[in-house]
């Protein structure tokens, strides 16, 4: 596997497939180990990227390193984190409301912000043809963390 370092840059790409595929490594590395949790404060620049695809790698990355976030770096940026779930771009929204899961599952202090967090959300922000769609990725979360 290429470096860490090297793979974290790679998420910044233009190319997004070099990106994707950078993130697809990263998630595969975190589910085994700590090694890619060093590199939490980037992931947390990257949901507040301009870019929504930058945005999504970033939400992604943070979701799956929960179980190694024995600092509770989570815990410090959930609110930013959450807004997500409203995403300007339904994909990324999506994206959000599907790994919310994952971090209730390791970080149960937040389970009961999360799910307010998710029954709050109004899909009428988004285009009738998005609205449901979100709104069943809401449900399917709920459903996941309870």
């Amino acid at each position: 596997m290429e470096n860490i370092t090297e793979l974290i840059e790679k998420l910044y790409s233009k190319d997004d497939k070099a990106a994707y595929k950078a993130l697809q490594l990263l998630e595969a590395e975190s589910e085994k180990s700590n090694d890619v949790y060093k590199f939490f404060d980037r992931f947390v620049e990257l949901i507040e990227d301009s870019n929504s695809y930058r945005r999504t790698r970033g939400i992604i990355l943070i979701a799956v390193n929960a179980k190694w976030d024995t600092e509770n770096k989570i815990d410090e940026i959930i609110d930013e984190y959450l807004k997500h779930i409203l995403d300007e771009k339904p994909i990324t929204s999506r994206q959000c409301i599907k790994v919310l899961p994952n971090i209730a599952k390791y970080k149960p202090e937040l389970v009961e912000y999360i799910t307010e967090a998710l029954r709050k959300a109004d899909t009428k922000i988004y285009k009738d043809s998005m609205q449901a769609l979100v709104y069943k990725d809401i449900i399917s979360a709920l459903k996941k963390i309870n």
